[in-house]
């Protein structure tokens, strides 16, 4: 059965390549992109499969040469290894064969709201910013504030940031939920451990041809930004607020100086919370798999706890524990990312069989 499914795949691979050599797809800009992004996913698939095949091909030798006359002992343990090996590659390409979240190569917007703890909170929640970041830099990625609300000392009652760089959703997809952190705060004087959360939601960005939105279904109101701004606060009505009158949703942007640009990243914003809200309402119309494999991504749901004190991060949904605090605060997410992902499909595969 696995090797039936591997044949369609590599009838399709050979396909693709062909397409992508013919005149007629080279002269089709659009045609020639759908195609080889179908080539590049199928890559690793088709690399698994040569491997899946040679595999194959040398066991069946194997056997045939265990039954020549001296050579059983040597074949039989070269027979050992390979088919030590089959089952570890049948696993990986069960998963590769797995269907693609075709929000994967999405850029995200993340919203991080500080939670119980007051100041400390806040100040937890400027560290999670920090983190993602710094994420988002070492991967190369473009990061830009969209609304914030400020506490002093680096906190943050509300950040709402945008990372756009290729695959951003489907490295950071998990993170949404509540994250505990466990530590001295700053404004502690006693030294007493505090227990405080802040929440995460990850939104996959929404595009024009996701969400069609009416100028009728909008209220756009103007209001004078405060905070940091230089001369610009207070003298001119750059900030904007926008109302989505069918649904109540309302977002607002005063990060930038000109109205016009605050105007393109709200209506960025909330683009993206009706495209989330419509693919919450499709995911509640098939229960039975709403739910991703490690978690609901529901900020209600405590994720991960950062303890301080014993320099240790602590992944409640699959038990993953590591005591890199620091790097991973520092934006080294890789590892916690991997183990995730690795997870979820593990579950993925689990129900499928």
């Amino acid at each position: 059965m696995l090797l039936a499914k591997l044949e369609n795949v590599e009838k399709r691979y050979l396909e693709l390549e062909k397409l992508l050599s013919s005149p007629d797809v080279i002269s089709n800009r659009e045609q020639f992109q759908a195609n080889s992004k179908e080539l590049s996913d199928l890559k690793e698939l088709h690399e698994k499969t040569l491997a899946y095949k040679k595999l194959l091909r040398e066991i069946i030798d194997a056997k045939a040469l265990s039954q020549e006359a001296g050579m059983e002992e040597l074949a039989k343990e070269e027979l050992k290894g390979l088919q030590e090996r089959q089952p570890q590659l049948e696993n990986e390409i069960e998963i590769l064969l797995l269907p693609k979240d075709p929000l994967d190569e999405k850029n995200i917007i993340v919203e991080i709201r500080g939670g119980t703890g007051g100041d400390e909170a806040a100040l937890f929640a400027g560290d999670l910013l920090r983190m993602y970041l710094r994420y988002a830099e070492r991967r190369g990625w473009q990061t830009e504030i969209m609304e914030a609300n400020s506490t002093g000392l680096g906190g943050y009652k509300e950040v709402i940031f945008n990372i756009i760089g290729k695959g951003a959703y489907s490295r950071l997809k998990f993170e949404g939920g509540t994250h505990r952190v466990q530590r001295v705060p700053k404004t502690e004087a006693s030294g007493r451990i505090h227990t405080s959360a802040a929440t995460v939601a990850v939104l996959p960005e929404a595009e024009d041809v996701d969400i069609k939105i009416e100028d009728k279904d909008l209220r756009v109101d103007t209001y004078r930004a405060g905070g940091p701004g230089g001369q610009n606060v207070n003298k001119v009505s750059s900030a904007i607020r926008i109302t989505h009158l069918p649904t109540g949703l309302v977002v607002a942007c005063q990060e930038e100086r000109s109205q016009l640009q605050n105007r393109a990243k709200a209506m960025k914003l909330l683009r993206t919370k009706l495209f989330e809200q419509a693919e919450e309402e499709a995911r509640k119309k098939r229960e039975h798999s709403r739910r991703i494999m490690v978690g609901t991504g529901d900020r209600s749901e405590k994720i991960r706890t950062y303890n301080f004190p014993q320099g240790r991060i602590t992944d409640h949904r699959i038990g993953f524990t590591s005591y890199r605090l620091n790097d991973v605060l520092d934006g080294d997410l890789d590892e916690i990312i991997e183990a995730l992902i690795t997870a979820d499909r593990t579950a993925k595969l689990a129900k499928i069989v």
